[in-house]
């Protein structure tokens, strides 16, 4: 019995003990919880501008407690792949954007503001590399020195009419039509031009006109997927295509089939740039408003140091900004001759890689005469052969 009652007693002291080391438990896990509550909320004592400085800081003088709480973490935005923004900000480029960019600030400029000016071989700080020699020269507005003697040799050089555009140019585009159907083909001709050879513009036009579509009816009414495979290769011959259907379309609704006859309406046409423009004009309807500068106009009258950037010594940097420079001077019964002038001088001479300067007779009075005439596989050759010899 004795054995019994201390059994029973000491199974009533663990009881007890467990519940004793629980209750503990219990109110540990509320202090923690509730401290950590506690350190979640920020204490602000709200201060009032009239309110007294000591009621303000406590009757004991006590400072000011600050508990921090954690931010919330803001939900971040999928950010777009790489990809797809650079499918958005990038495009293709329009075909003027290559070698015949409309500037639209130069036709606003004042005759002041594009007058040429190209500094003299004594300007100080300068190299002699950079120096254009006395014979290309001028001041602004004027002409170059020698610039007739260079013309001279220029067309004797051009006599015998070799060169593709002589036999394959735009104004050989329906020579053989009424006049009113040759506007348009001279029109298409020049649209297709740009960024493409003589050969391959002249191919693309017969093709054209083998098939009936040398009109803007016929154009109109063909598909675009036909007009592609006939001009092609032209360069972006995809695009000119669409041009293609936009401007007959133009011709039809505005001009009753004929084409525009004023410079700032062919200039309105998708596709046509400034050297399109005059060209048109020159052939279409007799009308001289401007010079024809393309990509060999461009780069020959830079290397002949005819022209260069307004009131620097730099190089023109378009064939608008060339165009705009060589009025300033050149007269204007030239306006017309020189531009298959000089394409056929680049198509057959002064190529835009290695120029034939030995072949040419005014290299003399060329500044940039056999600089570009070797290639630097060529010259390092001909350095190393100097070293051995």
């Amino acid at each position: 019995m004795i054995l019994v009652n201390r059994a029973v007693s000491t199974t009533l002291d663990n009881v007890a003990w467990f519940s004793r080391v629980r209750t503990m438990n219990r109110k540990i896990h509320s202090t923690v919880s509730s401290s950590s509550k506690a350190n979640s909320v920020r204490i602000q004592h709200s201060r009032s501008e009239d309110s007294d400085p000591e009621t303000a800081n406590g009757a004991s003088g006590s400072s000011e407690t600050l508990v921090y709480t954690r931010k919330k973490r803001l939900k971040q935005e999928a950010l777009e792949p790489l990809e797809k923004k650079s499918q958005q900000l990038c495009g293709l480029p329009d075909i003027e954007e290559f070698a015949f960019k409309k500037n639209t600030r130069s036709s606003k400029r004042s005759t002041t503001e594009t007058n040429i000016s190209v500094a003299s071989a004594s300007t100080a700080g300068m190299s002699t590399e950079t120096i254009i020699t006395p014979t290309s020269t001028k001041t602004a507005g004027s002409p170059p020195e020698n610039w007739v003697q260079v013309l001279e040799g220029i067309r004797q050089m051009r006599s015998s009419g070799d060169a593709p555009v002589d036999s394959m140019g735009c104004d050989k585009a329906g020579s053989f039509l009424p006049p009113l159907e040759r506007r348009f083909a001279v029109l298409l001709g020049s649209l297709l031009s740009s960024q493409t050879k003589d050969q391959v513009n002249n191919a693309a036009i017969h093709r054209l006109h083998q098939n009936g579509l040398l009109t803007p009816e016929a154009i109109d009414k063909a598909d675009e997927s036909t007009i592609k495979e006939l001009i092609y290769p032209v360069g972006f011959y995809a695009r000119k295509a669409t041009y293609m259907k936009k401007v007959a379309k133009i011709c039809l609704e505005k001009y009753n089939g004929d084409i525009p006859s004023s410079l700032d309406d062919l200039l309105a046409l998708p596709g046509i740039g400034p050297k399109m423009a005059h060209l048109i004009l020159h052939i279409a309807w007799n009308d001289v408003q401007g010079i024809c500068v393309d990509t060999h106009v461009h780069r020959i009258c830079n290397r002949l140091g005819w022209v260069s950037r307004p009131a620097t010594k730099q190089k023109t940097s378009s064939p608008e900004e060339t165009r705009v420079a060589l009025q300033q001077w050149l007269p204007k019964e030239e306006w017309v001759a020189i531009n298959p002038l000089l394409v056929g001088f680049g198509q057959t001479i002064c190529t835009p890689l290695r120029p034939r300067c030995q072949a040419c007779s005014v290299a003399k009075l060329c500044p940039a005469a056999f600089k570009e005439a070797s290639s630097p596989s060529s010259k390092l050759k001909k350095s190393k052969q100097s070293k051995e010899l």
